[in-house]
């Protein structure tokens, strides 16, 4: 087997594998943004049932969610935004390409997030 066949065996394995990681790492992200928004709507509909009146208040409880909120919102969450995981680049996502082209707004909307779950902290627990 010459070299060059050699090497060129060896590059497209490195590619795949490349590819291959790329996907798993992209797959991954996906599941636990997923999942960091499962937990944040287990919480909110936690304060929520109360608030409406579906359930009967608990202050324990409320300030159990309320903190949880505030602990997840206060999460560095960019390795679940990693490029190419939008709606039209992945699979079982609904995360639109506009994430990526305003992340300065996104990253404003998640620091207000994170101040209505300290305020909602606060008052969980009276």
């Amino acid at each position: 087997m010459s070299i060059f066949r050699s090497l060129t065996i060896v590059t497209l394995g490195l590619g795949l594998a490349t590819v291959a990681f790329a996907d798993a790492a992209g797959d991954a992200a996906i599941k636990a943004r997923k999942a960091h928004m499962q937990l944040n709507a287990f919480n909110l509909g936690t304060l929520g049932a109360m608030a409406k009146g579906d359930v009967p208040y608990d202050a324990a409880t409320a300030k159990a969610a309320a903190d949880n909120l505030v602990a997840l919102s206060a999460m560095d969450e960019r390795l679940y935004w990693l490029p190419d995981t939008d709606q039209m680049s992945a699979e079982n996502t609904r995360a639109l390409p506009d994430i990526w082209d305003n992340s300065a707004d996104v990253m404003a909307k998640a620091a207000a997030l994170n101040e209505a779950a300290l305020a909602m902290q606060v008052a969980a627990g009276t």
